[in-house]
């Protein structure tokens, strides 16, 4: 296990395969970076919601955005919330049914969620958001009007109580079971991005920029 860059808390300790537990801020950072996709559980009216979106990190914080309207938003302001990221990297194909297994990354995170208010780090945040996914594509885009900033509410979360849980490998078959003429091994498995579609009502002449063709996820 990697050092601790924040001791595990009861939530956040892996206790079941624990040697998977990874707790220190590379890989935790790393596997946020490789996965803008994420849930965000909350408690609603005295029940549990998982709600999907999209997170970007900054140092040790990560954020999300939607609508000022968000059900999700409005109800994780100042509260408590738990947000889980996860890459799939391949399916492992064991001799037993029970054998067979997953490799993953993943990041769960706990904590009260807090709003960015200022209007000013509200908009670099939002810049933040686009870059990261595609790089200089915010300053050739239009500026945002004043409803859209309004309509658009950012939380984020400081990374204190977080864990990361990570399988790689092949199959880990009971050692008797390695002589059966069953085939065991890994089917690689990656978020790719397919080819580009031009919006229709494109101005003629137009391509896709660099960032457009460089995409990728993982």
């Amino acid at each position: 296990m990697n050092s601790s860059a924040t001791a595990p808390t009861e939530r956040t300790r892996v206790k079941r395969l624990a040697k998977r537990a990874h707790y220190d801020a590379a890989t935790v950072h790393a596997i946020l970076d490789a996965q803008p996709f994420c849930t965000v559980g909350y408690v609603f009216e005295g029940k549990p919601y998982v709600t999907p979106t999209m997170q970007w990190r900054e140092g040790n914080h990560i954020y999300w955005h939607g609508s000022s309207a968000s059900r999700m938003l409005e109800t994780s302001v100042a509260a408590e919330v738990c947000v889980n990221v996860m890459l799939v990297d391949g399916m492992v194909m064991a001799r037993s049914a029970f054998n067979h297994s997953v490799n993953y990354r993943s990041v769960m995170a706990f904590g009260k969620a807090f709003v960015v208010s200022d209007a000013a780090e509200k908009e670099q945040k939002m810049k933040n958001f686009v870059d990261a996914l595609y790089p200089g594509r915010w300053d050739t885009l239009r500026p945002m009007t004043k409803q859209e900033f309004k309509a658009t509410m950012i939380l984020g979360l400081e990374l204190n109580e977080v864990s990361a849980k990570v399988r790689s490998g092949g199959p880990g078959d009971d050692e008797e079971d390695f002589a059966l003429p069953i085939w065991a091994g890994v089917i690689p498995m990656a978020t790719q991005a397919g080819p580009v579609v031009d919006c229709p009502r494109l101005p003629a002449g137009l391509t896709p920029p660099e960032h457009v063709k460089r995409f990728r996820i993982g």
